[in-house]
């Protein structure tokens, strides 16, 4: 017989770098699942993924306080960023693209880099062809305001 489904919870962990506090173990206790098997679990399933890249995850847990987890792709924008080389996240810095899309550019990538990031994201979009993927990338650079050339 299947597990009795009580819930999921969406969370967006940096790979590599889940620990028990704040957002992951308040959110995790208050339904009485085990955190550090969580931890354990997902820096082990994010082993392949540069270490500090957000990583949202889906976990679905059950009646007995099992859990199983979903992971998708990092965001778009993180990609997008990444990309048009804007310095990455640090503790004081964030990557940010412009304060004002669509007037002011905060950087560029090819048509080569959002081809590359639509296939990377097709998995998590909801599009038939890689062209519609890129369609979605294109408008999240352009909320960015990323310039897309070539």
């Amino acid at each position: 017989m299947a597990k009795k489904i009580i819930g999921s919870l969406k969370l967006q962990v940096k790979a590599q770098q889940a620990n028990p506090s704040p957002p992951v173990g308040p959110a995790l206790g208050q339904r009485g699942l085990n955190i550090m098997a969580f931890v354990k679990e997902f820096n082990a399933k994010t082993a392949e993924i540069p270490p500090g890249t957000p990583t949202p995850v889906i976990i679905t847990y059950y009646a007995d306080k099992s859990f199983s987890l979903e992971l998708k792709t990092a965001p778009a924008s993180f990609l997008i960023k990444q990309a048009a080389g804007l310095p990455p996240v640090g503790k004081r810095s964030r990557a940010k693209g412009s304060m004002k899309p669509g007037r002011e550019v905060a950087g560029t990538i090819t048509t080569a880099a959002l081809r590359k990031i639509a296939e990377t994201k097709m998995k998590d979009l909801n599009a038939n062809s890689v062209e519609a993927a890129m369609n979605i990338i294109l408008g999240s650079a352009k909320s960015c305001g990323i310039e897309v050339k070539g």
